[in-house]
Parts: structure tokens; sequence; C-alpha cells
């Protein structure tokens, strides 16, 4: 089938927070969280380094528009139920619609850090990619140094099934990096 074809919710919500598809004019929303937390990002994310425009952002925030409709790509934005202020960036990535399987990216507003919002949405994330995606799998994958981001996937009950060894260059090219390998899978 055709993942075009696939229906399944643009929104959901947990206690807290509506998680949904990004949306035309949601740019500037984005460019403003980047830019407050480019300090914690830059260690780990090779995006962060780019120099960005809000303009940029919109171009990006319009683009993963047509990747969620079209499937390729599920960027999903995380905002405060009551408040409407973005909170996070996280999706779903690197899919494969024959195998049901699914990578969840993230990062979080350093302003709304330590509250448990990056928790609270990356559970629901992979709730939904298996309650309305039917996954078979969900990956969390991310450089070993990165403590906060493996704490997420370790609280939450992913399984670290293994770290791939020299993996990749860090951020900045200079050095090797491992990887770290969380999962989920669907039970038989």
């Amino acid at each position: 089938m055709n993942p075009i074809l696939i229906d399944f919710p643009s929104e959901f919500e947990t206690e807290r927070l509506l998680i949904r598809m990004p949306k035309p004019g949601d740019g500037k929303a984005v460019y403003e969280s980047k830019e407050a937390s480019i300090n914690e990002l830059l260690p780990w994310m090779p995006w962060a380094h780019e120099e960005d425009r809000e303009e940029d952002a919109e171009i990006r925030i319009r683009e993963a528009h047509v990747k969620f409709l079209t499937r390729e790509d599920l960027r999903l934005l995380v905002f405060h139920k009551n408040t409407g202020e973005l909170i996070a960036n996280s999706g779903l990535h690197r899919i494969d619609w024959d195998v049901r399987k699914f990578e969840i990216g993230y990062w979080i507003d350093s302003r709304h850090s330590g509250k448990g919002y990056m928790t609270e949405a990356v559970q629901a994330i992979a709730d939904f990619a298996f309650t309305e995606l039917q996954a078979n799998r969900v990956e969390i994958r991310c450089d070993v140094k990165n403590v906060k981001s493996r704490a997420v996937a370790e609280r939450i009950g992913f399984e670290l099934e293994g770290i791939l060894r020299k993996d990749s260059l860090d951020v900045y090219g200079k050095e090797l990096r491992d990887t770290c390998v969380y999962a989920k899978v669907r039970e038989s």
C-alpha cells in the first residue's frame, strides 16, 4: 500500500501537551525555540551549527508539513496545552512502512527542560506509533555521551540493544562517536 493512503490523526494530547504535525506559520516559534536553546543543541545536533533565519525555519516547517501529508517523515511539534507555548520538536523519522519501523528524534526548548515534558512527549509519540501506525519497532538513537537523551529513552522503557562503536563523526566533524540504539518492539 502506498503510505499516502494511510489515515491517522495529525494531532494527539497528553495530560499537559498537544502534539501535532507542523503547520504553515509555526516557523517563528521553532526559530525562537532553537535560538533560546542553541547552547544545549550545539553538542548534539548538526543542523544547530547552520546559520538560520526565521524565514529558513518557516521554509523547513512548510516542507515538513508536506512530508507529513505524503508520509515520508512525521515531524511533530509539542505545545503546552494551557499556554500554547512550543515546548519541543520531535517526530518519527527514517520510516520503513513495509516493516513498520520508526525512529523518534527529539529536542526540547531549554526554557522548558527539567519538567518532564520531553519524557511525556516521547512516551506519547511511541504510544502513537504502536497504536495508530501499527509500529513493529520504534528506535531512539543518540550519542553515547548525550546523557539527557539517553535518560528519556530509559525512563520510558526503551531497551538499549547495543552501542554502535565509532559509528559516525561528531557534530563538529572531528571525532568519531559511538551511537546508542534503544528500541521497543511490538510483542507478538
